[in-house]
Order: C-alpha cells, then structure tokens, then sequence
C-alpha cells in the first residue's frame, strides 16, 4: 500500500506485515516404476504436489522436519514385498515401513520411512470412486500409508476412526489451496 505524507507528493511505502514463520521442512521422494499402469504425466504431477503437501502439512502439526519416500510400483513388486516382509503371499494395495518402528535412536527423529502403492491393485478398485478414481484412489492409499508412517494403526475401531480423521485432513490439506496448514 502506499500513502502520501502530508506536504510532500512522493508516495510512502507502509511497512508490510512480517511473513508467517516457515514451515518445518518436508523431504518427499516419489518415485513412479515404468510398469506402473502407465500414468498420464498431468495425474503424476498431480499426485506428487499432493503427497509433498500432505507431508509438509504433518510436519507443521508433528513440530519437525519430516522425510518419506512413496514408490508407485505394479502388483507382482509389491507381492514379493508382501510374502518377503509380512508373509502374506499375495499382492497388496499398500504397504508403509516406518523407521519410526526401528530400534531406539537408528535414524533421525524425522526420518518416517517408505509407502510402496500397487498402481494396479488401485486400478481394480478404483471403480467406486468415480471419474477421477485412480486418482483419488491412489491418493487415499499414499495417505493411508503415511499415517502409518506417522504411527497410527486400525486395529480397533477407536484406532481405525483416530486413524481416518488424520487421514481425512491430510487429504483435505493436499486439495487446498494456500500456505500449507498443520493437518
């Protein structure tokens, strides 16, 4: 804004508010398999401004730097994974590895850890969710994998409603426009 002082014909300037303190960082990794249902480059892109938002938006409301990696990859990867680390032998929608889980001081506080997305596995259920459904299927199970990341878990229905209210405004976070809020 400006303003004329009094007797003078020069504009002055008004001070500007001070910006809002930075947000803690967020590192994000995405990383799409070649396999990967052949993606169209503008959903890519999409969902990776989503998932950097989503991350930042928990790093604003956990107080810290937070890092993850999101690997979008085909059923028969994330079937290895699954035999290989749950002992489930079969393809999966989503799988998260906390670091969080490790032992006591074996990576920095910060570190979350991986969420492996099976591009197929949403494929075949996106079909419920309308015309943006890949879309929005595959977003909901990067959010479903970053709670875990973050520490929650379903195994009850108290835990699964905790659970789904975080999930519910990590997604909201990511559809807003704006500085990024604590979610």
């Amino acid at each position: 804004m400006c303003s004329v002082k009094p007797g003078s014909s020069k504009p002055r300037r008004r001070a500007r508010p001070a910006p809002p303190p930075a947000a803690p960082g967020a590192s994000v990794d995405v990383t799409i398999d070649r396999d990967a249902h052949r993606l169209p480059p503008a959903l890519a892109a999409s969902l990776r401004r989503h998932l950097r938002r989503m991350v930042a938006a928990a790093a604003r409301s956990e107080g810290g730097p937070l890092e993850a990696a999101f690997r979008l990859t085909t059923d028969p990867v994330i079937h290895e994974l699954n035999r290989d680390y749950r002992g489930k032998d079969k393809p999966t929608d989503v799988l998260a590895f906390a670091q969080r889980e490790g032992p006591p001081g074996a990576t920095p506080p910060g570190v979350l850890g991986d969420v492996i997305v099976s591009v197929d596995t949403a494929a075949r259920q996106q079909r419920t969710r309308g015309p943006r459904g890949l879309w929005t299927e595959l977003r909901f199970l990067a959010a479903h994998g970053l709670c875990h990341l973050l520490g929650y878990d379903h195994n009850d229905d108290a835990e699964e409603a905790e659970m789904n209210a975080r999930m519910a405004a990590l997604l909201a976070e990511a559809d807003r426009r704006g500085p990024v809020r604590p979610a």
